[in-house]
């Protein structure tokens, strides 16, 4: 089956297409917010309907085939910006109806994992999800354990027990997410690319000093960090804030990934959303795995940046396992969390 997914969760959007296992086309275009702010919602959703069609060109020919060719249609359901949402749910929608073949929604959190654990060909591991707004440490729930266990210590999601859940979130951020952290400084800092990866090429000239630290089990903060780098500009070096923000914030993780890793016995990790293309932030979580004995993995840059190929992928796997979905009754849902996932 080949199966055209679409992406528009927040700033890009990605057109991707899949038959089996293999990616055949990643076309994507990225919206721009003006220099100083963040991203504008109606301004992103109105550059992703823009631009639907030529990236829908790009895919197909990409990948060799035509709209014909296409068995299923699968679209980023949420989480993510509402007005952006609507972008990828309308045009899935539509090109369903015309070609008369199913559709399903795909949580865009799930699908960064699939993708990664697919690709990477480790089974059950322990997910490092780092993007923009979520910053999250997951497992699936295989055992399947009884109802009314705690998904974390001392913590119920939801109404329902971790028995229902089919993905476990064992520790995630307080506040704010690890790409949002960076994007916010860069904008603040006012840098020439305000952006994470601007923030990690200062980084790489800097020097390290302390900045405050908040790990709650394995729970993290950033808020605090931020507004101590914020305090610092014009005191010390753009480049010496930039390594210590990230060395501070990416240590957070690491120590709450290894005690998940203690607690779970897993055999591997995966990093996985978009602050997973950071190779100093890979580098420290591998040096974790190390000393854990588990193995390592981070799926290739272009997976780990928001994309329609992973939507498309997770489709497919999703329709093996069974899921079905009537086209009427689909609709975004922005505030969609991974531990909802069915």
């Amino acid at each position: 089956m080949i199966c055209l997914g679409i992406e528009s969760t927040a700033h890009t959007l990605g057109i991707g297409i899949v038959e089996g296992r293999k990616v055949l086309a990643n076309a994507k275009s990225m919206y721009r917010p003006p220099e100083g702010q963040g991203i504008l919602p109606r301004a992103a959703a109105d550059h992703h309907a823009q631009a639907f069609n030529p990236v829908l060109r790009q895919a197909l020919s990409d990948a060799g085939v035509a709209l014909r060719d296409i068995g299923l249609f699968s679209f980023s359901q949420g989480p993510g910006i509402g007005q952006c949402l609507r972008v990828s749910c309308t045009g899935a929608k539509f090109l369903s109806s015309v070609r008369n073949k199913p559709i399903l929604g795909i949580n865009h959190c799930h699908a960064h994992l699939e993708i990664s654990r697919g690709l990477l060909g480790m089974e059950d591991p322990l997910y490092v999800y780092v993007s923009g707004a979520n910053t999250q440490l997951i497992v699936e729930n295989r055992e399947k354990p009884a109802a009314g266990r705690f998904s974390a210590p001392g913590r119920r999601i939801g109404n329902r027990g971790a028995g229902s859940q089919r993905f476990l979130v064992l520790g995630e951020t307080l506040d704010m997410g690890l790409g949002n952290l960076f994007d916010v400084f860069a904008r603040e800092a006012r840098l020439a690319r305000q952006h994470g990866s601007e923030v990690a090429r200062l980084a790489s000239e800097g020097r390290y000093f302390e900045l405050p630290y908040t790990v709650k089990g394995m729970n993290f903060a950033f808020a605090g960090l931020l507004t101590s780098a914020k305090r610092s500009m014009g005191e010390r070096r753009a480049e010496d804030i930039a390594c210590s923000l990230l060395e501070t914030s990416f240590a957070e993780i690491c120590e709450a990934a290894e005690r998940a890793l203690c607690l779970t016995g897993k055999s591997g990790m995966v990093v996985c959303g978009g602050v997973a293309q950071n190779a100093r932030f890979c580098k420290m979580l591998s040096e974790v795995c190390k000393s854990q004995g588990a193995a390592f993995g981070a799926a290739d840059p272009q997976f780990n940046a928001d994309n329609g190929a992973m939507i498309a992928y997770t489709a497919i796997c999703e329709w093996g396992r069974g899921k079905r979905q009537k086209l009427d009754a689909l609709k975004p849902n922005g505030y969609w969390r991974i531990d909802e996932v069915e």
